[in-house]
Formats: C-alpha cells, sequence, structure tokens
C-alpha cells in the first residue's frame, strides 16, 4: 500500500517482450484481471518507463488513428493507457471501451510515472488537450526511484534489477545535482492509545485485556445494526481524508460517530483499513504458505483442512477471527440485499487477512487465498464449531494455558460506549450455494 493505505499496481516496460511476439488480447485480460482486485477502492499506479524502445514502442501515428476508435465518454481512461502502457495494448485498443469503465478513472487517486522520457512528456502535451484537468492533476513524473519514498513503502515495490541498475547509472551521471537523501527518524513509539498498526497483543494489553479490539468491534456493531442490507458493502472507497481522520481520532482515544458522516461505507473502509495495518496478518506469515496449499486439497476435504490450519493460530488471533468470520458470514447470509456472497466477501478480505513476509502476494495467489476466506465464510458454522459438535479430534488453536472463554464472555459490554457484543450469526448453517 501507499501513504494513504492505498494499493499500488506496478509496471514495468522492461518486461514487456517485443510486440511481434505479444499476444495483445492476453495482456488486456491479464491487465484486466489484476486491476479488477483493487479498483473498488481506491489504487495508485506507478509505471516504470525505464525499457520502452523502438521494438516494442508505438508510433505515433498508431496513437493517432487509435485514439479515433474510442467512445467520447471513454476520453479520460483511455488516454492513461495509450500514454504509459503505449504499444503493449496497441492492438487491442479497440476492445478497451467494454472493459474501462467508469471505476478505473474515478478509484485511479494517483499515477507515478518513473524515469520518464522525452517521448512520454510529448505524447502528453499532444493530448493534454483532451484531458480532463481533474484526471491531470493525478499524474506525477519521478526522475529518480528516491523520490517515490514520499509517496510509497518503497521497500514493499517488486522493482526490476534493470530499472534499479538504470537508477544507479541516473543517479552517477548526476551526481552533485541531486540533494542528498534525509536520513529517517527513528520509528516513534506507539501512543497508549494508538488503534492502526500496533499487534493484537499491545491492543489487549491496553484495553483492559479484551481480545475484540476496539476500531473491529465498533465497526462490525455499526454495520450489523445498519448496514447489513447495503448493497456493494465493503465494495466501495471512500475519501483519503475521511479515513485518515478517523484513524486519528482512534489513535488519539477520541470517540467516532459514524452518523456524522452519513456514509455506511466509512466504517467498513475503517474495518479494512484497520486489518490491513496490522504489523503481523491475521491469519499469520506462518500460515500463509499452507493457505496457498488449499487448492490442491479435494473438495470434499477443504473444510477440515481449514480446520487443521486454523490450529497453528495463536488462540488471540483465532478468537478475533472467529468473530470477524461470523460477522461476514451474516453479511453473506443479506447478499439477495446487499450483493455481497461469501465469494464476493473472499474478494475483497482474502489480501487483508493474510499476506508474504517479504514482498507482496502474486496474482497466482490470489485464487488459493480468496478459496481460503470464501470457505471460512460459506462454512462458518462448521469451521468454528465446538469440536464434540464437528466429531472431530481437538482442533483448539495451539496456545499456552487454557482455551479463551467463549467468544460471548470474551468481549464484555463497554460501559464507556454502552455497546453491547454483537450476537454471532444465527444457526444452523444454510446449504452451500454452490460446490467450491
Amino acid at each position: 500500500d501507499d501513504r494513504f493505505g492505498r494499493r499500488v499496481v506496478t509496471f514495468s516496460c522492461c518486461r514487456m517482450p517485443p510486440s511481434h511476439e505479444l499476444d495483445h488480447q492476453r495482456l488486456l485480460e491479464y491487465l484486466k484481471y489484476t486491476l479488477d482486485q483493487y479498483v473498488e477502492n481506491d489504487y495508485t499506479i506507478v509505471y516504470f518507463h525505464y525499457g520502452l524502445n523502438s521494438r516494442n514502442k508505438p508510433s505515433l501515428g498508431w496513437l493517432q488513428s487509435a485514439y479515433k476508435e474510442f467512445d467520447r465518454k471513454d476520453r479520460d481512461l483511455t488516454v492513461w493507457p495509450r500514454l504509459v502502457l503505449n504499444s503493449r495494448l496497441k492492438s487491442s485498443h479497440l476492445s478497451l471501451p467494454k472493459y474501462w469503465d467508469h471505476r478505473y478513472k474515478k478509484n485511479l487517486k494517483a499515477l507515478y510515472v518513473v524515469h520518464p522520457t522525452s517521448f512520454i512528456k510529448v505524447l502528453w502535451n499532444i493530448f493534454k488537450p483532451l484531458i480532463s484537468h481533474k484526471f491531470g492533476k493525478k499524474v506525477t513524473y519521478f526522475n529518480y526511484l528516491s523520490e517515490l519514498h514520499e509517496h510509497l513503502k518503497y521497500d514493499q515495490l517488486i522493482i526490476p534489477p534493470e530499472v534499479l541498475r538504470y537508477d544507479e547509472k541516473l543517479q552517477s551521471l548526476h551526481e552533485g545535482r541531486t540533494p542528498p537523501p534525509t536520513k529517517t527518524p527513528p520509528p516513534r513509539p506507539p501512543l497508549p492509545t494508538q488503534q492502526f498498526g500496533v499487534s493484537l497483543q499491545y491492543l489487549k494489553d491496553k484495553n483492559q485485556g479484551e481480545l475484540i479490539p476496539p476500531v473491529l468491534r465498533f465497526t462490525v456493531t455499526y454495520l450489523r445494526e445498519k448496514g447489513l442490507r447495503t448493497e456493494g458493502l465493503f465494495r466501495r472507497s471512500a475519501s483519503v481524508q475521511t479515513v485518515r481522520e478517523i484513524q486519528r481520532l482512534y489513535n488519539q482515544g477520541k470517540p467516532v460517530n459514524f452518523d456524522d458522516y452519513g456514509d455506511i461505507h466509512i466504517p467498513a473502509v475503517i474495518l479494512k483499513t484497520f486489518l490491513r495495518e496490522l504489523p503481523q496478518p491475521l491469519l499469520t506469515f506462518q500460515a500463509y504458505e499452507q493457505i496457498l496449499g488449499i487448492t490442491c486439497v479435494e473438495s470434499s476435504l477443504r473444510v477440515t483442512c481449514c480446520r487443521q490450519i486454523l490450529r497453528s493460530l495463536p488462540e488471540h488471533n483465532y478468537v478475533v477471527l472467529r468473530y470477524l468470520m461470523g460477522f461476514l458470514h451474516a453479511v453473506s447470509q443479506e447478499s439477495i440485499f446487499n450483493k455481497m456472497n461469501s465469494s464476493n466477501l473472499a474478494c475483497v478480505f482474502g489480501l487483508n487477512l493474510v499476506w508474504p513476509s517479504q514482498g507482496s502476494s502474486s496474482l497466482s495467489a490470489l485464487v488459493p487465498l480468496n478459496l481460503f476466506t470464501e470457505l471460512l465464510i460459506e462454512y462458518y458454522e462448521k469451521i468454528f464449531s465446538a469440536p464434540e459438535a464437528s466429531g472431530e479430534h481437538s482442533l483448539a488453536p495451539q496456545k499456552q494455558g487454557s482455551r479463551a472463554a467463549p467468544l460471548q464472555e470474551a468481549v464484555p459490554r463497554t460501559p464507556a460506549t454502552g455497546l453491547t457484543t454483537p450476537t454471532l450469526p444465527p444457526s444452523p448453517l444454510t446449504v452451500a450455494r454452490k460446490r467450491l
């Protein structure tokens, strides 16, 4: 994510093959599949221009003729792939309008062009009269990779070695003209009331031993009461400024009243942001590889496999996960109204529940991560039921000491807020809508 909690998508020209070797239709489908994972929420694109050459660069004549094929209403959003993705989309631009809809433009909050050349800047000037001022403000040029530090979590970016070497060459050629890198100050210790970006254990210690983090409990309670039937719940974005304001209030220990914001999607975004900013994912780094193997398990054994994987979780993580999945299961039960069945919810929450300890999840990891999350939501009661109820040997999470009290006991009523503990979804489990 970038500094504002927005997902980051990178595109590297140096990885593109020559035009005559490229299946443009497959590239278009790949780009669409990748972006579709993120365009429902705010996102950022980082475009590494280095590597675009005469073998894969489109002609100005082609750009001019391709432009005429687009519908007027798609101008702003089709200028971007022409300027940025260039020749990789040449032969398939005719089919872009049916893919590049309103979401791609609206929720793209920043487009960072790294190592721009005169070619890119000339193209931008040619098409500038046709580009809205609002969209134009999203584009930023960076001459050096070091300039990304201010906007992104640089160490999380996957940058091709060719781009790194090119940047080093540029730095050496212009040595003395670029300011020395500023020293990063040591990280501040978290506030006693900090809620975002701290561990579950820290939250437990600062909240009188309560297992369910306050932000999670408040957002779930609010959404249970007022948002279960909201169409597109968890699929809509919210203002970055609003999200940061609410985070600041929570971190300072101040009360937050979601009614004041008049948007049911804001607490939904806050919930996802809280999960995404945990230092370690709720499902833990250790379980990541196990989860990736879920697609290799026979369909009839996948629920049992999920239970086995959850055995490795620390008890605190297990209790919080059970609480969250109970809520998401309740959301899925209202899918006739909110259009968010277990599969749709899994697409939203999969990457917010688990990620690798190094780098980010690959495209191939999305399928097993989403499938595992879908199983947890769809078969919630079976997966999180007591061992006696399922007829299995103890599948309790590994821990020291005794098992935690049931969820209802682990989340007491909070006198300061008067919020009661949300009840778990009703039983019994409905028949699965499809075979996973």
